[in-house]
């Protein structure tokens, strides 16, 4: 999600980002393309730049295509293509982000996993004060019959010259619950705690919690949540939405 405001504040959680999510083990499977459609909306958010350039959150949608391709059983690959759509109707392209996402291999029967996903990206300056950046998303959680938990400590690194390249730590949560067939009920948590080696005071971090629900239902597969932003969120409230689509 954006960077920690007046250190790396383009991909922090501070505002919302482009791409809302939890990682879990999910992977396409050898030779099979992927195609998720998402949605963020800033329903009450900031509407004063963190620094100059940048779109203020407030009323912003954001619209990022996600094609993947599965390139062995535990390596998927990523390209995500982010637009902006900003109150007065003005249509941006945000960058461009690629991705290697890798799952360790398990037994069938086993309900722990773990992995790695990497991305790298070019922002645009209307979302970040950093051109370049970096971010290592370890993937670790438990899935059984009811229960899905996944945790992602995820760490964000800016690669441009004028902004600072310590590790920014921006954990993820995910916990749901199965509600019936192809329905599941839940909570997201996402954080920004500022620099790892220096982390923030508990007082300036950030944290939005979301209400969540995942459906799966004729190829398609749906992740909608409604989140609150706490302390210093930029976004005091947020939709989201994931639209997995089928291809095939």
């Amino acid at each position: 999600m954006a960077l920690v405001s007046c250190i790396l504040r383009g991909i922090s959680a501070y505002a919302a980002a482009d791409e809302i999510q939890v990682y879990t083990e999910e992977l396409n499977a050898p030779g099979q393309f992927g195609l998720e459609q998402h949605l963020n909306y800033s329903i009450r958010g900031t509407q004063v730049p963190d620094y100059p350039g940048q779109t203020p959150p407030h009323h912003v949608l954001q619209l990022t295509p996600e094609f993947s391709y599965g390139l062995t059983r535990n390596l998927e690959a990523g390209l995500y293509v982010p637009f902006a759509i900003t109150p007065a109707g003005d249509t941006f392209l945000n960058g461009l982000r690629v991705r290697l996402k890798y799952i360790a291999p398990r037994q069938n029967d086993e309900d722990m996993f773990y992995g790695l996903n990497v991305e790298v990206g070019r922002n645009s300056l209307r979302t970040s004060d950093s051109i370049s950046t970096m971010e290592l998303r370890p993937i670790i959680g438990y899935r059984d019959a009811k229960w899905l938990v996944s945790f992602n400590p995820i760490l964000n690194l800016g690669l441009a010259a004028n902004v600072s390249h310590q590790p920014q730590f921006e954990p993820g949560l995910k916990l749901t619950h199965s509600v019936s067939e192809g329905l599941r009920g839940g909570f997201e948590y996402y954080g920004a705690y500022g620099a790892l080696n220096h982390p923030l005071p508990s007082n300036q971090r950030s944290h939005s919690l979301y209400v969540v629900a995942d459906m799966a239902k004729g190829g398609y597969d749906v992740n909608f949540g409604i989140g609150r932003g706490f302390v210093n969120a930029a976004d005091t409230w947020v939709m989201k939405a994931i639209i997995g689509l089928p291809l095939e």
